[in-house]
C-alpha cells in the first residue's frame, strides 16, 4: 500500500490585504511556510525603516551605512531601494515626539507627501512614542496621502477612533491595530476598529513584538495562538495579516546598543545588532508575521534568503 502523506486542513483563511498598488499580504490557509499542507498565500514582505529626522540614537555602524542620505528621508528611501530592494519603506515620524523635535502634524504630512510623490514603493507610516500626538499627526498625514493604501502603524486603544476614522475610513488607507502581546486584547481592538466602520480588508495587526531574549517566547506563543484561532477556529476577528516592527525593538536592546568600549567581551557591536534583528525576524515570520520591518542591509539580505529558502 502506497504511503499517503497526511496534511492538516483548516476551515479559516487569513484575509489578503493589498498595500500600495500591488503588494499583497496574507491570503494563507495554513500555518507559516507549511506549503505541504495548503496555500501559504503571499510571500512575506520585508520593509526598511527610515526616519524623518537624523537618527542620532542609532549605533554608529548604522549611521555610517546611510551617511549623508539620512539627512533627507527621500534620499534615504531611494538609497534603500537601490541597495537593498525592500518591498516597502517604513517612515517613522520620530520628529513628532513632543519630548524631542515636536514637529507639527503639517510638517510630518509634508514629509510623507514628498515620499509618496517620489517613491514608488508602498509606505508604512509609523508615529512617535506619544499616542495623543500620533492621533493628530496621522489624521493630517492621511489627509495628505488619500487613497494610497498606505499602512498607518499603529492604532492603539487610546487613539484608534481618530486613526480609524481618518486613515481607514475618510482617506482610503490601511489601519494597523496594535495590542500588547495578548490574544484577547488583539481581538478586542480589532472588534472596536471594525465597529467604528473600518472594513476588515483595510486592516492589519501588530499584536506586539520584542527582541529575542526579552519575553520573546511570550510573543511567539501569542502569535501562534492568534494564527490557530484564525485558521482552526475560523475566528474572523483575527484573520488580518500581521506586520512586525522588528527593528523598533532589536536595535534598542542592550546587546545591540552597548558599544565595544562598554562591553568588549561581547564582540563586534554591528554583528550583535544584526544577529538580534535576524533572529527576531526569523522567529516572528515562523509564527505568523506577514511582513517585517528591518534596519540593517545585511539583515534584509539574510531574511530575504530565509524566506526564499522556505518558499521555494
Amino acid at each position: 500500500m502506497a504511503y499517503k502523506k497526511p496534511s492538516q486542513k483548516f476551515s479559516g483563511k487569513i484575509r489578503e490585504v493589498t498595500i500600495g498598488s500591488d503588494l499583497k499580504l496574507g491570503g494563507e490557509s495554513t500555518l507559516p511556510f507549511y506549503s505541504f499542507d495548503g496555500d501559504t498565500g503571499a510571500k512575506p514582505a520585508i520593509g526598511m525603516e527610515i526616519w524623518d529626522i537624523l537618527p542620532e540614537s542609532w549605533p554608529q555602524s548604522l549611521k555610517n551605512i546611510f551617511g549623508e542620505y539620512a539627512h533627507d528621508p527621500v534620499k534615504w528611501a531611494k538609497f534603500c531601494m537601490e541597495k537593498c530592494n525592500p518591498d516597502f519603506i517604513c517612515i517613522k515620524l520620530e520628529g513628532a515626539n513632543p519630548e524631542g523635535n515636536d514637529k507639527s502634524p503639517d510638517e510630518c504630512a509634508a514629509v510623507v507627501k514628498r515620499l509618496a510623490d517620489e517613491i514608488p514603493l508602498p509606505l508604512v507610516i509609523a508615529g512617535c512614542d506619544s499616542d495623543e500626538k500620533n492621533a493628530k499627526v496621522f489624521t493630517k498625514v492621511a489627509e495628505a496621502v488619500p487613497d494610497k493604501n498606505y499602512v498607518f502603524l499603529s492604532a492603539v486603544e487610546a487613539n484608534y477612533k481618530e486613526i480609524g476614522a481618518a486613515a481607514g475610513m475618510a482617506y482610503g488607507n490601511i489601519v494597523s491595530a496594535e495590542s500588547s502581546v495578548d490574544l484577547n486584547l488583539a481581538k478586542q481592538l480589532n472588534i472596536l476598529i471594525t465597529q467604528l466602520g473600518v472594513k476588515p480588508e483595510r486592516m492589519v495587526m501588530n499584536p506586539g513584538c520584542s527582541a529575542v531574549g526579552y519575553g520573546f517566547e511570550y510573543v511567539v506563543t501569542t502569535m501562534d495562538r492568534i494564527r490557530l484561532a484564525a485558521l482552526d477556529q475560523n475566528d474572523a476577528t483575527l484573520q488580518m495579516p500581521i506586520i512586525s516592527p522588528v527593528s523598533f525593538e532589536t536595535w534598542k536592546a542592550k546587546e545591540s546598543a552597548a558599544t565595544e568600549n562598554d562591553m568588549p567581551e561581547w564582540g563586534n557591536q554591528e554583528d550583535r545588532g544584526i544577529a538580534m534583528e535576524v533572529a527576531t525576524a526569523a522567529g516572528v515570520l515562523a509564527t505568523g508575521s506577514n511582513a517585517v520591518i528591518l534596519r540593517h542591509p545585511r539583515s534584509v539580505e539574510v531574511i530575504r534568503n530565509f524566506i526564499g529558502e522556505l518558499t521555494a
